[in-house]
């Protein structure tokens, strides 16, 4: 390829073009599990996160409902992806391997998300959400300021590799997508740019500015215990029970069942096996939809 502007104008236009087509046809999984929130500044408070609303017969005035505020906060993080290419790879026409590593990084920034949401998911039982405990945790503070009882959405007995129910059903999500600004495709190609002229290659890359959070912990909870019926069905009355800080029920009905590849196996034999191993009806058939994630234990 002779190097000249024009040339190198066509070649930036397929490079971002690779990049773009496998953006777009990649599926990621945070999607189905969270909730993408637009950001326009370097954090957002989530105060509301916790706060409940009920319908109530109005009977002379309105009631105000006094909700709890939280001071949880998400800040934006920026990441990046770049690639250096020699100029002589250009010049001796083998742009094209290198459209394939730019479709690779288009498929990377798609997924990115993926991975930031699924680390912290997996550090749950370590990470404080907007009550200030544990999003996993044994101890959840519920009900009215000096009244509180502990709830638990965690349980650690059994030791197994963790796999969570979550209930994805309602606007809310269990966690948070915080997007500041989406993935874009870079390249410095200008014969000026100095990493032309000082190191003679071209550099193309990718950045975004985002974080993942923690939404409602009522909406999830891990358990270590072994993946069966015994324990998907403790896990589904523990979650179906929790109420808000005015004791009322909150609707939990959990329909995603979120795993490693290592529980696989153990989740869809609970929800899609007709019978069980003793041959008795599996009441819990169809009662979620099994989700597998590679970046889970």
């Amino acid at each position: 390829m002779i190097i000249n502007p024009s040339s190198l104008a066509l070649l930036k236009q397929a490079f971002n073009a690779a990049f773009k087509g496998a953006f777009g046809s990649v599926n990621p999984l945070w999607d189905k599990i969270a909730m993408r929130v637009p950001s326009s500044t370097g954090e957002e408070v989530y105060g509301w996160l916790g706060a409940n609303t009920k319908f109530r017969e109005w009977v002379g005035e309105r009631v105000y409902q006094n909700l709890k505020t939280h001071g949880y906060t998400i800040k934006n993080k920026t990441f990046e992806s770049t690639v250096a290419v020699p100029r002589e790879s250009i010049e001796d026409d083998q742009y094209g391997m290198y459209a394939t590593l730019m479709a690779q990084m288009g498929q990377d920034a798609k997924l990115h998300p993926d991975e930031l949401l699924f680390g912290l998911i997996a550090l749950g039982v370590s990470t404080t959400c907007y009550d200030g405990q544990y999003f996993f945790d044994t101890d959840h503070p519920v009900g009215a300021q000096g009244a509180e009882v502990s709830v638990s959405n965690y349980t650690s007995a059994g030791g197994n590799n963790p796999w969570y129910l979550l209930d994805t059903s309602k606007i809310l999500k269990p966690f948070i997508l915080q997007m500041r600004r989406d993935y874009a495709f870079i390249a410095k190609t200008n014969l000026a740019d100095e990493n032309v002229f000082q190191k003679n290659e071209f550099v193309f890359g990718s950045d975004g500015r985002l974080n993942v959070g923690f939404g409602l912990w009522q909406q999830a909870y891990c358990s270590k215990a072994s993946l069966d019926s015994a324990g998907y069905g403790a896990a589904r009355v523990a979650m179906m029970a929790f109420k808000s800080d005015a004791g009322k029920p909150l609707g939990i009905m959990p329909n995603l069942l979120l795993v490693g590849p290592s529980n696989e196996a153990a989740a869809l034999n609970v929800v899609t096996a007709e019978r069980l191993a003793n041959g008795a009806t599996n009441i819990y058939r169809n009662s979620a939809t099994v989700v597998t994630c590679p970046w889970l234990p």
